[in-house]
């Protein structure tokens, strides 16, 4: 008894230093992004020193006088602070959605692009390039193409009875295949001279496209889908539970699946819809963050999301500024990403938990 009584007040010990542990990390990275927010929006080809960089920025909200030109003010509140913004948010979001993912279904290696939404949101970009140039008619078939894809893969999945996760995955991955099928249509018959490039070079993932005027959309919904899944993180531990367990503890299992899918399919649709596809984010930094913080979703998720958006903030200050033509974003993560995971393997051994 006595011995239960310890092991009791040793785990619950560790439990408050893990969680301290998780608060110190989460104001570390916060700190961390906000430098690297600053400093995004100083370098470039175009360089803005940081204290005036500051004061343009202080400008939105206090009453400052303007001691800086029209092509500093254009740089940093036109071209830089909306990519930055962006590039944020959609690491926060793709992170915090592939965390979510991989404890619904209980796999280290799914990602938010597991359940075609990706590859859906593509053919509709690529489907509206084909179409038209116009950048907001091209995001909105991209969003309605995403959602489609996931709707799809869900009546897919319905089809027979058995595993509900293990029949989704499938379904995902014939979505995904499909719409990767109809993604080399579009190349084919577009034209090779100027609709294949554009194609090409949207779908391998780009923050250069970002404005104020397009940003409005995405901002709000991908704020909702994060907030989403934040709300729910205390729940999210549950879904590593067998079905009878989940239900003994008061939780509608399908429901919290439902929302944690809807969530997170919502967060990568938008995300491809303004910038195309960009891999491994989702699945490399919910790694990085269980490293830090452990597997407990009440830490887990905002670390993910902070270092989420921490992570292609810098991707992208890489992408733009380390070579006179931009880097798509996708082979910098890939290039980050497998070598990562290579170690990953090496230290666990294929261990994931």
């Amino acid at each position: 008894m006595h011995n239960n009584l310890q092991e009791g007040c040793t785990m619950e010990i560790t439990e408050k230093n893990m969680r301290n542990r998780g608060k110190v990390v989460f104001i570390v990275l916060v700190c961390m992004l906000a430098v690297l927010f600053l400093a995004s929006i100083c370098i470039g080809r175009y360089t803005v020193a940081p204290f005036l960089a500051f004061k343009i920025l202080l400008s939105c909200i206090l009453p400052l006088d303007s001691t800086w030109g029209e092509i500093e003010q254009a740089v940093v509140m036109e071209m830089r602070l909306p990519r930055a913004l962006m590039a944020m948010l959609i690491g926060a979001g793709l992170s915090a959605g592939g965390a979510s993912f991989q404890g619904l279904f209980g796999n280290p290696l799914v990602s938010p692009h597991i359940l075609g939404v990706s590859a859906g949101a593509g053919f509709g970009a690529a489907l509206g390039i084909l179409i038209s140039g116009n950048m907001f008619f091209i995001q909105g078939m991209a969003l309605i193409f995403g959602i489609a894809a996931v709707v799809a893969t869900w009546l897919i999945s319905r089809l027979k009875s058995g595993s509900q996760l293990f029949m989704l995955i499938l379904a995902g991955v014939i979505t995904g295949a499909l719409f990767e099928a109809l993604i080399s249509l579009i190349k084919y018959v577009a034209d090779p001279e100027q609709k294949l490039p554009a194609i090409v070079f949207w779908l391998m993932g780009s923050m250069s496209g970002i404005t104020r005027e397009n940003m409005g959309l995405g901002i709000p919904l991908i704020l909702l889908g994060i907030i989403t899944l934040l709300l729910l993180r205390w729940k999210i531990n549950i879904l590593s539970l067998s079905d009878d367990e989940a239900r003994s503890l008061g939780v509608d299992i399908v429901k919290l699946r439902i929302a944690v899918i809807g969530a997170a399919t919502l967060i990568t649709a938008v995300s491809v819809s303004i910038c195309g596809i960009i891999g491994w984010v989702g699945l490399v930094v919910p790694h990085i963050s269980r490293m830090i913080v452990g597997n407990d979703y009440k830490a887990l998720l905002p670390a993910s999301a902070a270092i989420g958006a921490l992570y292609l903030l810098l991707i992208d200050n890489i992408a733009r500024a380390a070579t006179a033509a931009e880097i798509p974003l996708s082979i910098l993560t890939a290039i980050l990403g497998a070598p990562f995971f290579i170690f990953l393997l090496r230290k666990t051994g294929g261990n994931w938990k």
